[in-house]
């Protein structure tokens, strides 16, 4: 929800002392922090986080099973397709970002989507009722239809909901600006609070007793998320929308400027801050060419049309995180394989812990979000307060310091993985399972943990880091983009995951021969992508490291644009 300048300016009169500026509670009223807001909010926005992420990733966890099984699909082209949805879903968030901060407001835009979401996910579980031994062509489709608009639904809605409840912490206050910091690692804890039980509970029910059923309790659970959050609604702290031009509209109109006066020379120029707010001076000095933006040159422009710092600055702060956007493909690109390759390794190995059971593979997954559960809690209460003493930051570490520890346990994640392949591939030689793509090799999955915990402690530092950077280093207008943007690197990572293993797929079995990817997972050479993963990470490391010395933060400032 957002709420017009004009509503703002006729509640002023009755503010407080504890009012949060630029707030306002749920009857259009001026938000006070005795009221509204802080964690009577956020907890809201946690439960509504942990419904939300069963539902997905009870479909998401699982659907390379139901690919290769009840549609068919050889591994190559089920991991391709799997990488396909999964980046459409990350870029979605763009979509999403943009309707919520140019038009409709992050309230009314969580509405809308949830909708959306809870409607895709009925049409996915009549998918799977309706499904044959040998689905047709309508039949696929009409899966493929369900599955891309669970896609646009928790596209949309995932910024959102994320920015919103952030949206709850007064920036300005030392108090909830330390409850903001600890509120990202608390959603991203619940984020895998969810997908931990879906794991357990949802791919044990889609293995061995009905897909619908498997497809249609997440449509439930996202029906309690909607709950939830609609509960909520009296306690909340909203925007205040203003009424001017939509904030990437002003961006972009900030570059055509640049890039048209780029011959112009300052002594002919006017500036145009009338009515503005000051050019932090952090930042002013960056990006000198977007400055060319401020002139409106003699015969050519009228003065009004000549950007203003404010806008200026709007944009520097966006291309500022260009750099940090890039180097963190690889990390996104390691994340890809969890719900496929590392599924993949799984299913070919002893994965009994008696006689009679045995785990689902996808379900091993469930590691991950076990050494989060475990590690969150530590992090926020242990290690932060220590970090604290030592750095006088209140984040403990700064942003860029957790992002690229998690790059380096990413790393380390990936080497661990191709030496566990290594091991897997030898052991099926010498038990002479190799050539019997169903055969389980005698390796047992604790084999696997290691892996799975690296990259759960890589979440950990590396993605709430980057949550973190992306809210906190974008204008105030632009929050649920700038997540947007957070959420593209993965949407992007999951494409190059899919461009990746189909270009290797073809080089490598163009002579006939197995590829890295073979249909028999004892004849491929995963181990061999895991090892180039390693290497592009390092890359994209020390890439990382060369921008992350010229780095300014804005966020710690207290600078608003």
């Amino acid at each position: 929800m957002s709420i017009s300048s004009a509503e703002f300016q006729s509640t002023e009169n009755g503010a407080v002392d504890d009012t949060v500026g630029g707030m306002l509670d749920y009857a259009g009223r001026p938000a006070k922090s005795s009221t509204s807001g802080y964690w009577r909010s956020a907890y809201f926005v946690i439960g509504v986080g942990v419904a939300e992420k069963f539902a997905y990733f009870g479909i998401s966890s699982n659907i390379i099973t139901y690919l290769t099984g009840p549609l068919g699909q050889p591994m190559a082209i089920a991991a391709a397709d799997v990488n396909i949805w999964s980046g459409t879903g990350l870029l979605l968030p763009l979509l999403g970002g943009f309707m919520a901060d140019s038009f409709v407001g992050r309230y009314r835009t969580i509405v809308v989507s949830s909708v959306v979401y809870i409607l895709a996910l009925g049409l996915l579980t009549l998918s799977a009722m309706l499904n044959s031994e040998s689905p047709n062509h309508l039949q696929v489709f009409f899966f493929f239809f369900s599955l891309y608009l669970v896609a646009l639904g928790q596209g949309v809605h995932k910024p959102c909901i994320m920015a919103f409840g952030a949206d709850q912490f007064d920036g300005q206050d030392a108090k909830e600006r330390r409850g903001r910091s600890s509120f990202f690692n608390w959603i991203h804890f619940s984020s895998v609070a969810g997908p931990l039980t879906a794991v357990l509970i949802l791919n044990y029910i889609q293995d061995n007793l009905s897909w619908s059923l498997g497809f249609g309790i997440p449509c439930i659970s996202m029906a309690v998320s909607l709950t939830i959050f609609l509960f909520g609604t009296r306690s909340y702290r909203y925007t205040i929308k203003v009424e001017e031009n939509h904030p990437l509209w002003r961006i972009s109109r900030v570059f055509v400027k640049a890039a048209i006066n780029w011959r112009t020379k300052s002594s002919t120029s006017s500036y145009n801050e009338e009515g503005q707010e000051t050019a932090p001076q952090l930042c002013s000095q960056q990006f000198k060419f977007l400055n060319k933006a401020l002139l409106a040159p003699d015969g050519s422009r009228e003065y009004e049309e000549a950007s203003n710092v404010s806008e200026i600055e709007e944009a520097k702060t966006l291309l500022r995180l260009i750099p940090m956007w890039a180097t963190s493909l690889g990390y996104a690109i390691v994340l890809a394989q969890i719900s496929t390759l590392f599924t993949e390794q799984g299913v070919t190995m002893d994965r009994s812990i008696s006689s009679s059971i045995d785990i689902p593979a996808a379900s091993l997954q469930c590691l991950i979000g076990f050494s989060v559960v475990l590690l969150v809690p530590i992090y926020d209460c242990v290690f932060v307060p220590i970090a604290r003493s030592i750095t006088g930051s209140h984040l403990g570490i700064t942003k860029l310091q957790r992002i690229g520890t998690g790059m380096v346990l990413c790393i380390l994640s990936m080497v661990i993985a191709a030496l566990v392949e290594r091991k897997r591939l030898e052991t099926a030689r010498v038990y002479g399972v190799a050539d019997s793509p169903k055969a389980k090799v005698p390796m047992s999955f604790w084999w696997l943990v290691p892996q799975y915990i690296l990259c759960g402690m890589t979440n950990i530092f590396a993605m709430i880091g980057l949550q973190e950077l992306f809210y906190d280093e974008v204008p105030c207008k632009l929050k649920s983009i700038g997540l947007s943007f957070f959420f593209s690197i993965f949407g992007i990572g999951e494409f190059l995951s899919s461009f990746l293993i189909s270009i290797i797929d073809k080089l490598t079995s163009r002579a006939g021969g197995d590829g890295w990817f073979s249909s028999n997972a004892n004849r491929a050479h995963l181990d061999y992508f895991y090892w180039l993963l390693a290497g592009l990470n390092a890359l994209g490391l020390l890439g990382f490291l060369y921008f992350s010395k010229s780095y300014n933060y804005i966020g710690d400032q207290g600078i608003v644009i």
